[in-house]
This record gives structure tokens, sequence and C-alpha cells, in this order.
């Protein structure tokens, strides 16, 4: 069961999120839910790579545990951001954003080492960056976050569903 929901979760788990971080860009969702979400999150990617650490060692999958490594620190950020008061600003937005390009990352890498699907994982990356950086401007009064959420949410679920679908 476990090497099921290993390679499978993901192409759920990816949009899920997504939808849960949009929910909460338009105020369907509560902090407290992001809260639960975040615990949720950094528990599966320390089951993820607890239960596949030596076959997350080679290939473009060596490329997806450094992407969980780094980003089950954002995670932590994300975390650390809803219990302390100070300084939760920042470290939520280094959860987010973490989150946002982290991936884009290693769509990229995959792309450079799969030259089967490369178009497929170049532009989910590619559309990944796009929704991160909308996002970013969105903050500074110049767009729509929602907007890049969804490019985000988009491109990675591209990304993740293929690799799910592929192999």
């Amino acid at each position: 069961m476990s090497e099921t929901l290993r390679e499978t979760g993901p192409g759920l788990l990816v949009p899920l999120a997504w939808l849960f971080v949009a929910g909460a860009e338009v105020g369907v969702v509560s902090e407290q839910s992001i809260f639960i979400a975040h615990l949720v999150m950094a528990a599966f990617i320390t089951f993820f790579l607890a239960t596949g650490w030596t076959e997350l060692s080679s290939g473009a999958l060596a490329g997806w545990r450094v992407v969980m490594v780094v980003g089950l620190g954002a995670t932590l950020a994300g975390i650390a951001g809803f219990v302390f008061s100070s300084g939760a600003g920042g470290l939520l937005l280094i959860s987010l954003v973490g989150w946002m390009l982290l991936p884009a990352v290693g769509l990229a890498y995959t792309a450079r080492l799969l030259d089967s699907a490369a178009g497929i994982y170049l532009g989910s990356a590619v559309l990944s960056g796009i929704g991160a950086v909308v996002y970013l401007l969105s903050l500074a009064g110049l767009g729509f976050g929602i907007a890049g959420i969804a490019l985000v949410g988009i491109g990675q679920t591209v990304g993740i569903v293929d690799a799910v679908v592929r192999f």
C-alpha cells in the first residue's frame, strides 16, 4: 500500500494543495485549515522521504528528493509562521513561494533528463514560474494573486499527473 501511495498520491495531493491555497486566497478556507494542511503536508513529505529515500537516489527522482527535503524546510517555516507571531508573514511567504518555485525547479530538472517528455515538464516549470511571478506582483498591488496561484497549480498538476501516468 505504501508503494501505491508513493506512486499515485502526489497526483492527487498536488492539485488538492493548490485548490486549498486558492480557497484561502479567496477567503473560503480558514487560516486554521491552512495550518492543519501544513501539518499534514509535513507528515506526507516525511512519509515519502522515509519510505522512498533509496528509490529517490538517482535520475530525475534524485532532483525530486532535493525538492522534497528543501520543501520540508519550507513547510516547517510555514508551520512556524502559524505558531510564532514574530515574523509570521515572512515565514508563511517563504512556505508559499517556496512551494511555487521548488517544484518548478524540479520540473525543469526533469525536462533536462527526460527527452521524451521534455516539453511537458519544461512547460509545466515555466507555467509554475510565471505563476509565482504573478503572485509576487500581486503582493505589490500589480495583479491578482489568485491568477498566480492558478497558474502554479495548473503547471504543477500537469507535470505531476504526467509523471504518475508515465511511470
